[in-house]
């Protein structure tokens, strides 16, 4: 009997070597921007041009002047002049919204085509428009609706708000508690919408180059797929060695009945 268990022991162990070393994940995939250089290597920022606004787009708008009574007529409802930090959700319902035809309406100004124009745009339009209106003008926008998701094998996937103007594909990812050890740092998914396209950009984490790459900046609703690794199929840490056990054995004992 034992020449006959021996080699089913034998296969089996080999069975849980083979696949424990499938399902290693080596220090080469979890680093980022690996390079062999020791010495300081600088990279040229890449550009991040201006955000063009879009339909659907929500605006938060403070104006500010010597006569402070006048600005009210242009305070959403519930918006007050000392509103510095606010929710997401809250700004939200205290914006004005593009509306389909890419425009906004605006107590005393009126209708303002505020689509495919930057933030610094509507705000010299706003300023310039209320000159004749207000002593010494000050206007603020912000736009409310910065969002990014994260999705795949992060810690944390989710919908995330931001309000930095300059928020990179490490932030966002940093946002959702940074990729787990299975996530492929080679091939994340980024998808944007542009000009009305869903395009989509695979990223290579991995490379240096990334910090001067046009894709190095996240825009608006973009959305930040991470891919697992096929190692993670062969995952030990889950692997059921109770279960299996217990089956060899069950196994090898009905074996030795039968034989």
């Amino acid at each position: 009997m034992k020449p006959v268990i021996r080699p089913l022991k034998k296969s089996l162990l080999i069975c849980i070597a083979a696949l424990t070393f499938a399902s290693c994940v080596t220090q080469k995939d979890l680093i980022y921007m690996r390079d062999k250089k020791e010495a300081l290597e600088i990279f040229k920022d890449s550009e991040a041009p201006d955000y063009k606004l879009r339909a659907n787009d929500e605006l938060y708008i403070t104006i500010k002047s010597l006569d402070d009574i006048s600005t009210n007529v242009f305070m959403q409802s519930g918006q007050a002049s000392n509103n510095i930090n606010l929710s997401p959700y809250s700004a939200s319902l205290m914006s004005y919204q593009i509306d389909s035809e890419g425009n906004m309406e605006v107590p005393v100004l009126g209708v303002i085509h505020a689509e495919d124009l930057t933030i610094p745009e509507v705000t010299s339009l706003m300023q310039d428009s209320l000159q004749y209106i207000l002593s010494h003008p000050t206007v603020t926008v912000k736009l409310v609706n910065r969002y990014v998701t994260v999705l795949g094998e992060v810690a944390n996937p989710g919908h995330y708000s931001y309000s930095k103007e300059r928020f990179t594909i490490y932030d966002a990812l940093g946002t959702a508690g940074d990729i787990m050890d299975f996530g492929n740092r080679h091939e994340v998914v980024l998808t944007r919408n542009e000009k009305g396209e869903n395009r989509r950009y695979i990223l290579d984490l991995s490379k240096p180059e990334m910090l001067s790459s046009e894709l190095y900046y996240i825009r608006p609703n973009d959305m930040v797929y991470v891919k697992p690794m096929k190692k993670k199929f062969w995952d030990m840490r889950t692997f059921p060695y109770g279960f299996s056990i217990a089956f060899v054995s069950a196994a090898l004992a009905v074996y030795s009945v039968i034989r």
